[in-house]
């Protein structure tokens, strides 16, 4: 069993005035994206959606340190980026559409996710999203260590950083022994 695993493609991150876009490579994967997700739902697998999700006043967070504000609960700039946001809305009350608010990169740091895959008996772990060497990096690291084949469509991910967009790529594959497609 598989399922895809979406991970914060949303406003902030995409949007040309997203508070911590990825700019023109984020909404260059919209289609892509968007067409696998739309996939998967029909096909009737699991679809997971986790979005990060910050509070401006938790000073203790390490992100507060590193990166403006962004993906603030309760702004705009949490929403999913474009034709996304649309397939998400016209199938949230299906039983294999999923939404996790995270705190933390990886998808299962705090989050139920490894609970939620082995319930369905999910071995197979489809990644798309934003960033690639930093949220999608660390929970394809996290899959890793969980026992998961993973599997990264690269024309469906992207980062503000080209370099190390290209250095995770590589790492997916001779570290985490993932197929890149």
């Amino acid at each position: 069993m598989k399922a895809l695993i979406n991970i914060d493609y949303t406003y902030d991150f995409v949007a040309d005035d997203g508070k911590l876009t990825t700019g023109k490579p984020g909404q260059a994967i919209e289609e892509a994206i968007t067409n696998l997700t739309r996939d998967f739902i029909e096909a009737g697998d699991f679809v997971v959606f986790p979005i990060d999700g910050h509070d401006e006043q938790d000073t203790y967070h390490p992100e507060m340190k590193l990166f403006p504000p962004h993906n603030i609960i309760g702004t705009s700039g949490r929403d999913l980026y474009g034709s996304l946001k649309a397939v998400y809305e016209e199938n949230q009350d299906k039983d294999n559409v999923y939404w996790i608010d995270k705190r933390h990169y990886s998808a299962f740091s705090g989050t139920d996710l490894d609970i939620r895959l082995r319930e369905r008996q999910i071995t197979e772990l489809h990644l798309v999203g934003v960033c690639t060497d930093i949220c999608v990096l660390h929970t394809a690291i996290d899959a890793y260590n969980l026992g998961y084949k993973i599997v990264i469509h690269q024309e469906a991910v992207a980062s503000f950083n080209p370099t190390g967009h290209a250095w995770a790529l590589e790492h997916f594959k001779g570290t985490l022994g993932a197929e890149v497609i």
